[in-house]
């Protein structure tokens, strides 16, 4: 287990428990599972009172968290028949941004989303879930390819922006993001996303422009990392923690405001502590979303994508 440092306390006790069992296992005359019993009781309550009021840079740190189920997971997890295509058709693939054919409850659907990886090596590759201007234009052609044959579109948002390296910027990053969002705009099939860790700037909001979004309980969304605003704001990164309390990031808070439509309750402890369990919770979450938006006609689901991003503004000031 990776803890987080408000987690530290938690820690220590978990891993006294732990050493009691090893203990145990070692000299099986040792009679101490009371005393380990009681230890897995204290963490327990420990971590449902830490989590149960989380600030919102702590719950951007959970949204961090390496080990919570990626994009990859949930792939794997809830679509049947995956079959992943590649490139935009005009530079290259981009490896941090998946999509492909799949079946999500025996519906035909296209799956896009960020995958950040899980160790050096395939964070590396995905580029730890950062997409260049090649992988916008990936997500633009599978919507493309959902609209024609009328496929509705499930996309899984994880990243902290969009690449804003020299060679990305050369190829039109800002354009692409721009051509993604206004795609999410135009096709007219259902077009559901869900936040599941990090849902950073831009770069999340060319898949996320939906007709229903949901976000993990625990995951974050904005226009800027905390570091960046802290950066930008009071030139000292260090001021994160007044950043993300200003940028009303939370899932929480931006289902007052009106630019989400549901929260998506997490494991006590965060989606890393019980993978399966939250994985099955956002599967439940895309099935609602798509049942909301069954039989709709691609005009009315337009319609209702443009009329959901237009008020936002309005419920924001409103709130």
């Amino acid at each position: 287990m990776n803890y987080l440092d408000f987690e530290k306390p938690l820690a220590e006790i978990e891993g006294k428990a732990e050493e009691l069992r090893a203990m145990a296992r070692a000299n099986p005359e040792m009679d101490i599972g009371k005393e380990a019993a009681a230890l897995d009781r204290k963490a327990e309550a420990m971590l449902r009172d830490l989590y149960k009021s989380l600030s919102p840079w702590q719950k951007t740190l959970v949204a961090r968290h390496p080990d919570r189920p990626h994009c990859k997971d949930y792939i794997e997890a809830l679509f049947g028949e995956w079959m992943p295509l590649a490139g935009d058709r005009n530079f290259a693939d981009d490896q941090a941004i998946m999509g492909g054919l799949a079946r999500f409850e025996d519906r035909a659907v296209v799956v896009i989303g960020q995958e950040k990886g899980h160790d050096t090596k395939s964070r590396i590759e995905r580029n730890f879930g950062m997409a260049r201007p090649e992988g916008y234009r990936k997500a633009i052609r599978l919507m493309d390819l959902a609209h024609r044959f009328g496929l509705p579109v499930i996309t899984l948002v994880d990243t902290p922006g969009a690449y804003p390296g020299k060679g990305a910027e050369e190829r039109g990053q800002a354009e692409a993001i721009a051509r993604s969002t206004q795609k999410c705009l135009e096709i007219g099939v259902p077009l559901v996303a869900v936040v599941i860790g990090e849902g950073g700037s831009g770069g999340a909001v060319a898949l996320a422009t939906a007709n229903r979004v949901a976000m993990l309980e625990h995951s974050v969304y904005s226009v800027i990392s905390p570091e960046g605003c802290a950066s930008i704001l009071w030139k000292d990164a260090e001021k994160m923690r007044e950043a993300a309390e200003a940028l009303r990031l939370t899932a929480q808070d931006l289902s007052r405001l009106g630019v989400i439509d549901r929260v998506v309750a997490e494991p006590v402890g965060g989606a890393q502590r019980d993978r399966p369990a939250a994985i099955a919770a956002v599967g439940a979450a895309i099935a609602a979303m798509l049942g909301e938006l069954a039989g709709r006609k691609p005009q009315a689901l337009v319609a209702d994508r443009r009329r959901k991003f237009l008020q936002m503004g309005a419920k924001g000031l409103a709130a």
